[in-house]
């Protein structure tokens, strides 16, 4: 991919999280949160490490603004803020190695969508397992009360991510079809 590209991809990605980070699970009003796929996007389209870097940067700037300037609640800020980096790596790579195996057929999309869900899943867990075990909101939580406390942010969670993952997958299948007749005719 030439430069253009991944600048322009760089800037879309970098877009939609400024654009779409400020309500997590969103509302009737706003749409949810974009960042989960877009690291994973990130980490597929563009191969480079400071793009993970850039975007660990914008979330956390854009957290702050949120919080500080838009009366977001700084709930979700604690001890366990840090574990977003592994989160968002998770997804990230997931996204690289998407990119080492993808090719242009069915076949691979049934293996991005089994490697997304994957991925979220893994996210899920390192994002809200570390939020209960070193927030430090929840004493003495069990197995059981935080698979009871957990259960209704699970699907909003995972939805958010499928939100902004299929009208991508349908875009990127639309640009490369049209790329590959361009250069079947040319």
């Amino acid at each position: 991919m030439n430069k253009t590209k991944s600048f322009a991809l760089c800037a879309i990605l970098a877009g939609l999280m400024a654009a779409t980070r400020m309500h997590h699970f969103g509302s009737s009003l706003h749409l949810p949160d974009a960042s989960l796929a877009v690291f994973l996007l990130a980490g597929f389209l563009v191969a480079s490490p400071l793009l993970f870097g850039a975007l660990l940067i914008e979330a956390a700037a854009l957290d702050y603004v949120a919080i500080t300037h838009l009366g977001v609640s700084d709930y979700c800020v604690t001890p366990a803020y840090g574990f977003l980096i592994p989160t968002y790596a998770a997804l990230w790579f997931a996204g690289r190695i998407y990119a080492r195996v993808h090719q242009n057929n069915l076949r691979s999309l049934g293996l991005f969508s089994l490697i997304s869900f994957a991925a979220v899943n893994v996210a899920f867990l390192i994002s809200n397992g570390s939020f209960y075990l070193f927030s430090g909101r929840f004493a003495d939580v069990s197995i059981a009360e935080y698979a009871a406390r957990i259960a209704q942010y699970y699907v909003p969670y995972v939805s958010g991510a499928v939100v902004y993952l299929v009208p991508a997958v349908m875009l990127y299948a639309l640009f490369t079809q049209r790329a590959a007749r361009e250069n079947h005719a040319g």
